[in-house]
């Protein structure tokens, strides 16, 4: 009797797999980039309510919100990549790395 370790899954099902996955990464990515997204117009127009009544003497501290929130999602991306390559499905983790990339590379030009 084989072992189940021993069978070799169809193109056909890991195929099937390998999309509902790539489309459940990239739903998880939008969401999570919306919410990013949300989180710093939200605190851009706080910021700008409170600059109303500042004298031109007066310079506003550093906002942090962009570096955390966009080193947040770069981690999270990076975290799910090597997941990803980690358990065989190369392309998808390939492209969730190199978003985290470009996503690094964003947040170091964001930093006060």
């Amino acid at each position: 009797m084989p072992e189940r370790a021993d069978e070799q899954p169809s193109n056909e099902v890991s195929a099937f797999t390998a999309g509902c996955l790539l489309l459940l990464v990239l739903v998880a990515d939008v969401a999570a980039g919306l919410l990013v997204a949300l989180v710093l117009v939200a605190r851009g127009w706080n910021r700008m309510d409170a600059g109303s009544g500042r004298t031109a003497a007066d310079v506003p501290p550093p906002d942090w919100a962009p570096v955390l929130g966009f080193g947040a999602l770069a981690l999270a991306l990076g975290v799910t990549a090597v997941v990803l390559l980690r358990i065989g499905h190369r392309f998808i983790g390939a492209a969730q790395l190199t978003l985290c990339v470009f996503l690094t590379i964003h947040t170091l030009r964001s930093w006060p």
